[in-house]
């Protein structure tokens, strides 16, 4: 009995993913094309059983040579919109493709200007319409005896998912050698041994403002770079503070309506947590992980800004050398 109820579960998932050989068309070639042909990242989005379908993919698309990271719809709708520019490519994953996060975060993503795919099984759905390109994932049921509990149709959604992976990694003629400088038991622990010095931002490219900046021009500054945060120097380029998104949110959330003629003083974090170039990126992983934040700025033995450190430069999107290339 119970071997072959696991038996009937398997069948109809393999069955699931069969159906998507029949229903797969041009399309998917649209969604390869769009990615291939875009400047910026991969950015997929979904909620519960969906998104954490999402977050593999996006894994996978990392690991394989297709910059992707992984956006929460409700996170999104409460800040972290600022990290999507019009360059990106955005998929939306969703079953009924009735998901109300995702169905009140596609128009703000729209009217960015970022192209839009759909994983979905539901074709004719309020997603689907808003979505440049559908891709169908449907199945005929669940797995689950009460047809609920996504089963099949989460199936459908990795497999697809890896069919796109793998025609990017043929397309994008990535190779074997590419693969293991990518793969977390091998490369990341490689990058990890490095210096912060070697993938930083340069403070050129920094954002920051001086003490006594009025927080509209802090704002400007975040706006312009979209890193999450900016930061706070005095004449000398000492650091003093940083003020991030979340600062920001908090302040929305108090009813600060006036804030933005507020002094950047008054809203900064004083005395931020930092590094120095030298530093190795294992001690910057962890300083992060320990105090749950993204963004790290570094400074010489003088407190002067040398640069800055962001979560997703350690992770691979930056450019980064290995053994002396590329």
């Amino acid at each position: 009995m119970i071997i072959d109820q696991a038996k009937e579960v398997l069948k109809i998932e393999a069955d699931s993913i069969l159906r998507l050989t029949r229903t797969i068309n041009s399309s998917f070639e649209d969604l390869v094309n769009g990615i291939l042909n875009s400047t910026g990242r991969v950015i997929i989005s979904g909620i519960g059983k969906s998104g954490l379908i999402g977050k593999k993919i996006a894994a996978t698309l990392l690991s394989t040579g297709t910059n992707s990271i992984f956006l929460h719809p409700v996170e999104a709708l409460h800040g972290d919109l600022g990290m999507v520019s019009r360059d990106d490519f955005f998929i939306a994953i969703s079953n009924s493709g009735e998901t109300t996060e995702l169905i009140q975060l596609l128009p703000l993503i729209k009217n960015i200007g970022c192209r839009l795919a759909g994983f979905t099984g539901n074709t004719r759905s309020s997603m689907a319409r808003i979505c440049d390109i559908v891709i169908d994932t449907g199945v005929e049921k669940e797995a689950c005896p009460f047809n609920m509990a996504p089963t099949s149709s989460t199936t459908a959604q990795l497999a697809m998912g890896d069919a796109l992976a793998v025609v990017l990694i043929t397309k994008k003629k990535f190779k074997k050698s590419d693969f293991i400088k990518s793969h977390p038991g091998g490369a990341l622990g490689q990058r990890l041994s490095c210096q912060v010095g070697e993938i930083m931002f340069e403070a050129s490219g920094a954002p920051w403002v001086l003490t006594g900046s009025p927080m509209e021009t802090a704002i400007q500054e975040m706006d312009r770079l979209r890193l999450g945060a900016v930061l706070v120097l005095d004449m000398e380029k000492k650091l003093k503070g940083i003020i991030t998104d979340g600062d920001i949110r908090h302040c929305i959330a108090e009813n600060q309506s006036n804030f933005t003629t507020r002094s950047v003083d008054q809203v900064m974090t004083d005395n931020p947590h930092s590094l120095q170039a030298d530093s190795f990126l294992y001690e910057a992983l962890n300083l992060m992980e320990k105090h749950q934040i993204t963004v790290l700025p570094v400074v010489d033995d003088r407190n002067r800004l040398v640069g800055l450190l962001h979560l997703h430069d350690i992770l691979g999107k930056g450019s980064f050398q290995f053994n002396g290339g590329t």
